[in-house]
């Protein structure tokens, strides 16, 4: 096939050698698959930010550094150059994910390399050897459920010791490969030490919980969320840590006159 433009720098510089077929288009990225000798890969190419807002990306990028102060400025201010800079950053953070997971055990595709906002990485095959189908293409009996959702759960917690919550994890992001499931796309990771980071945590594993429960009901009983992170606050979570699914829900009524009465005390000694 003709060589997309945003391909040819990785052809000019011999990091490929053929751009074989285009694999999927979504909204944010086109993925290709790719060769180099004998080998496959795929090429994710993300496509310029006219669909996604940057209101949208806000509660993704709590917590996250930015190294030079010049970048931060303009992309506090949204100038030109700053909309480039957080659309720079929103696809850094997805290579740098998917580095620290690897590093970290986590079934990820493997990065190998980054260039001009195109990420070259493993691609994902079935048994027959064809790109792997998303999980949402697969239909599970209920033995396949409970498995594939108790080893999920175990990577979700290992990201977690690895300081990455996925942030939009579904049977959309998740690829049925021969020998087990491989999760993808992490341009929206949460930081584990944002404050909003348990929002996203929980939607991870709910997301997961429901679709399973659909091939197996009792996994919509389970609590793993709520479980997982109360070893996390601790400091007690390791990727062995013996999980239950079960989380037994505080039923102390919270003190909402004692809260109001301190925000306010708060007022007071910021205006002295």
């Amino acid at each position: 096939m003709k060589v997309p433009s945003s391909l040819e720098p990785l052809m000019e510089s011999m990091i490929i050698d053929e751009v074989l077929y285009r694999l999927m288009s979504g909204k944010e990225a086109e993925v290709f698959v790719v060769q180099k000798g004998e080998s496959l890969f795929c090429a994710k190419v993300y496509k310029r930010s006219t669909t996604r807002s940057f209101r949208q990306m806000t509660p993704y990028t709590e917590g996250r550094k930015v190294r030079d102060s010049r970048q931060a400025r303009a992309m506090q201010k949204k100038s030109k150059f700053g909309r480039q800079e957080t659309e720079n950053e929103w696809q850094q953070a997805e290579v740098d994910a998917l580095y620290i997971l690897a590093e970290a055990g986590v079934r990820v595709p493997r990065a190998h390399a980054f260039v001009d906002g195109v990420i070259l990485m493993d691609l994902v095959c079935d048994e027959a050897g064809d790109p792997a189908p998303r999980l949402q293409e697969i239909e599970l009996t209920a033995e396949q459920a409970r498995e594939c959702f108790r080893f999920l759960v175990g990577e979700v917690t290992r990201m977690l010791c690895a300081g990455i919550v996925h942030g939009d994890l579904s049977e959309f992001n998740i690829l049925w490969a021969f020998d087990g499931p491989v999760i993808i796309d992490f341009p929206q990771t949460v930081m584990a030490t944002a404050n909003n980071a348990f929002t996203f945590f929980e939607r991870d594993l709910n997301q997961l919980r429901s679709f399973f429960a659909r091939f197996a009901p009792e996994i919509a009983e389970t609590e793993y969320a709520h479980e997982i992170w109360a070893h996390f606050q601790k400091g007690k979570l390791t990727p062995d840590t013996p999980l239950t699914g079960k989380f037994q829900h505080s039923k102390k009524a919270a003190d909402v006159l004692s809260v109001l009465a301190n925000i306010e005390a708060t007022k007071e000694d910021a205006k002295k």
